[in-house]
This record gives structure tokens, C-alpha cells and sequence, in this order.
């Protein structure tokens, strides 16, 4: 009999541009095939330099918007978010989009800013967006992110972070993940609504503790994923440019190592999947 054929998944490294560490573990797992894609913070002062690393792949790779609306200074102005001229924490933003004091007006323009950095850069538009802490699930966020794929950026796929009842129960994480993905249904409901692009099922958050290794962490997220589904991960070597903007250090070079290790393809193989591979759209003009 054939050999059942391996599902197609996903994985996709957030935060490309945080810092040079992040930067460089990116582009060395996707020069090796380990990666389908990595989500782009071009509100970071490092994004223009990154961008020309990262150019020469961006044909083998997916390269994506990874939109932030926290704790850094926005690309314009933003009078109601950030009046002193930086963005609130994640913990504020939850709250403003509760209680809704988000201007969707507001955001539009700065996810335009972001996404004018990107092309400027890069020469291309995001293959796809998603949001760095997840903000793009947000009340308030969502309107001009979906307005965003269904104008300027129309093909482009969103990043659903929804997950089923048997993943939030049997992941690392549960009363986060559930949170994430409660927040993402309305977004999730919408995109589908106008037949904008997702991933097929969603998988990676966990604490950071380090409690759990990572290699077994990683065969949980593929345990029940679907052909298309996406896996997260935010593989990095520390320095000092990330430990001055990000409090998740170590636990990069902890996902860094097995995804270097060949741990990482046995891993894929005993769970019958394969990363997918993916591109960005062509050159603009």
C-alpha cells in the first residue's frame, strides 16, 4: 500500500526585524527550507537594513506584515493610542479595545504606514498579516485589518488564530490560548464572511517557561493539526538590541536550537507532516 502522504503545515516565525539576533536566526532557517514564512515588524528602526538581508528570499519565503500597536514609538501620529508618542502595553490595549476606545480611524492609518514601510523596503506587498502580541484580533484593530485584505492587499492571507476544543485542552497554555482565541473568532467569522484567505487550524503559544522542552512542545502543536494549518514559533539568538525591546529572550534560542537540530525534521517525520513551502508576491511594478 502507498505510504500515506504528509501533511502540508505551515511554520511561520514572528518578528522578523525585532533585532539583529531575530533577524539572523530567521534568514539561516530559511536559507536551510525549516521555515514557510516570517511576519515583519517594520515599525522596527532596525526594518530597512533587515528588509535587504532578506530580500534575496523573499521568492523561497513567505514574507508578511506583523502589524504591532504595542510598546514602541507608531511610524505617524497617533493622538488617541499614543499621545505621549509611544504605544500602550498589551495589558492597555486589552483594556481600550473592551471598553472600546479604539478608533478603528486611528488604526487604519497606522496599519497603512506600516504596510508603506514594508513595500518601500521591500519592493513587494505582505504575502500575509497577522499581529505581534496578536493585536490584529482586537475590537477595533480587526474592522481596518479586514478592510485592509479586502483593498490594498487583496490576495493576501490573514492569520487565524482560532483553535478547536481539543487543541486549547491538550495545549501547553490553555487559559491563554482560549483567550487568543476567543478574541479571534469575530475576525475569523468576518474573514471568511468575504473569502479572505486563512490558515486551516492554528498552533504555538505556550508560556515560555521552559518547563515543558520545546522538541516535545513542538510534536503537541502538530498532533491533530490539519493539511494548511500554521504553527508559530519565534526562533532568535539573544543580544542587546532585543533584550532592550522584548522580555522573551532565552526562550528563542531554545526554539532556535531544535529547529537547527535534526531533532526537527524526525519530529515532522514521526507526525506525518511537512513544512509547506510558500513565496511573496512579486515585485511591485
Amino acid at each position: 500500500m502507498p505510504a500515506n502522504p504528509l501533511r502540508p503545515i505551515r511554520l511561520i516565525a514572528d518578528d522578523y526585524a525585532l533585532a539583529p539576533g531575530v533577524s539572523l536566526a530567521i534568514i539561516e532557517l530559511a536559507e536551510m527550507g525549516r521555515l514557510s514564512g516570517t511576519g515583519a515588524m517594520t515599525i522596527s528602526p532596525f526594518w530597512v537594513e533587515h528588509a535587504d538581508w532578506i530580500r534575496s528570499l523573499a521568492d523561497r519565503v513567505a514574507i508578511g506584515l506583523h502589524f504591532t500597536l504595542t510598546d514602541r514609538p507608531p511610524l505617524g501620529p497617533m493622538p488617541r493610542l499614543a499621545p505621549l508618542g509611544r504605544l500602550p502595553s498589551l495589558a492597555s490595549l486589552l483594556l481600550k479595545a473592551h471598553v472600546g476606545r479604539i478608533e478603528p480611524g486611528e488604526i487604519g492609518a497606522e496599519l497603512d504606514r506600516q504596510i508603506d514601510a514594508f513595500e518601500r523596503a521591500l519592493g513587494r506587498s505582505p504575502a500575509f498579516l497577522d499581529g505581534h502580541q496578536h493585536v490584529h484580533v482586537l475590537p477595533g484593530v480587526r474592522e481596518p485589518v479586514l478592510a485592509a485584505l479586502r483593498g490594498r492587499l487583496k490576495g493576501a492571507w490573514l492569520r487565524d488564530v482560532t483553535l478547536d476544543p481539543r487543541a486549547l485542552l491538550q495545549g501547553p497554555a490553555p487559559a491563554k490560548a482560549a483567550l487568543i482565541a476567543a478574541l479571534g473568532l469575530g475576525l475569523a467569522w468576518a474573514a471568511h464572511a468575504h473569502n479572505i484567505p486563512m490558515n486551516r487550524g492554528f498552533r504555538g503559544i505556550h508560556d515560555f517557561s521552559g518547563r515543558v522542552p520545546y522538541p516535545v512542545l513542538f510534536r503537541r502543536f502538530l498532533a491533530g493539526l490539519p493539511a494548511g494549518g500554521l504553527v508559530m514559533c519565534h526562533p532568535g539568538r539573544v543580544d542587546d538590541a532585543l533584550r532592550q525591546a522584548d522580555p522573551l529572550t532565552h526562550g528563542r534560542e531554545a526554539e532556535l536550537a531544535f529547529f537547527l537540530s535534526q531533532d526537527f525534521p524526525k519530529a515532522l517525520a514521526e507526525m506525518g507532516v511537512a513544512i509547506e513551502s510558500l513565496s511573496s508576491p512579486p515585485p511591485i511594478g
